[in-house]
């Protein structure tokens, strides 16, 4: 089945008793393109094709979004912990035939590629990390000002159905103000209309807002829980870590988010670009000059 993304083909594949909607395309080693809340693996479109020329290029949308199966949550939020997600991932490598993979993530799906990287060491070749500190590290920045740009970490992780109902009422609305609250310029217009759409359509759908919400109520607890076990251990990351951040983003103000990174990781370089939390859409050029020569060396 044709991709929305040039010159790639969409296919499901059954992973982790689920089945995934996933986008590839290229030839080469494996780079697996992890996408965030509130989009779909059309966050990718602007800079995939490129990432193609080098590598085999796997794109799947998260459990919850886009196309990709939607289960409900369970009571301890594990359903949507980021260490479910990331056995999505191996799991997928494994159908795919693939041992090994760099792992590239924005946002949630950079969420997922870390605990990846954490708990899967000898499947990360190279970790690219896009827009994010690690979650109990967020947590703990926690200020009024982060607070009030950073939202809907607390709205979305309320109890249900509050949030479900609230968003429900009017779901474009929502997405729409999110994309335009945390995009550099405030507006809908850094991004293409085929990945809007992409955005749009998926909130329009009760299971998916659930599965959204889900997400944060797991990075609440389950996760955070699962960041605070390994720092109090001293797990690090083993994998080489490439970090770009937005001077616009959320990590922006979290103080010193390289710094943040090299607590958890052996080897850590970062980048900063002008641009908002939509980094791969603001500034793909600087998404493609920060991570190209890094999967490639």
């Amino acid at each position: 089945m044709t991709s929305a993304i040039p010159g790639f083909a969409r296919r499901r594949i059954a992973a982790n008793g689920l089945t995934l909607s996933v986008h590839m395309g290229g030839k080469g080693p494996a780079l697996v393109l992890l996408h965030g809340f509130p989009q779909t693996h059309m966050a990718w479109a602007r800079v995939a094709p490129a990432f193609a020329e080098r590598f085999r290029v796997i794109v799947p949308d998260l459990r919850g979004y886009g196309d990709s199966d939607a289960p409900p949550d369970d009571a301890g939020h594990t359903v949507y912990a980021k260490r479910t997600m990331a056995a999505d991932v191996v799991a997928l490598l494994d159908a795919l035939g693939e041992g090994r993979a760099h792992v590239l993530g924005h946002d949630r799906g950079a969420r997922v590629a870390y605990r990846l990287a954490l708990d899967h060491p000898r499947r990360v070749a190279r970790l690219g990390i896009v827009e994010i500190v690690p979650t109990a590290a967020f947590w703990d920045a926690w200020s009024p000002e982060l607070a009030l740009r950073a939202w809907h970490w607390t709205f979305l992780a309320q109890p249900a159905p509050l949030p479900e109902r609230m968003i429900g009422g009017d779901p474009e609305g929502f997405l729409d103000s999110c994309l335009m609250r945390w995009s550099l310029g405030g507006s809908l217009a850094g991004f293409d209309p085929a990945a809007l759409e992409s955005y749009r359509a998926q909130v329009r759908d009760p299971a998916r807002i659930a599965a959204m919400c889900a997400d944060y109520r797991a990075g609440a607890t389950t996760d955070r829980a699962l960041d605070l076990a390994d720092r109090a251990a001293g797990r690090r990351i083993a994998a080489p870590l490439r970090f770009l951040w937005a001077r616009g983003g959320f990590p922006a103000g979290t103080g010193d988010p390289a710094g943040l990174w090299r607590r958890w990781a052996d080897e850590v370089t970062d980048t900063a670009c002008e641009a908002g939390h939509f980094v791969m859409e603001e500034a793909p050029e600087a998404t493609l000059a920060a991570f190209l020569p890094f999967f490639a060396g």
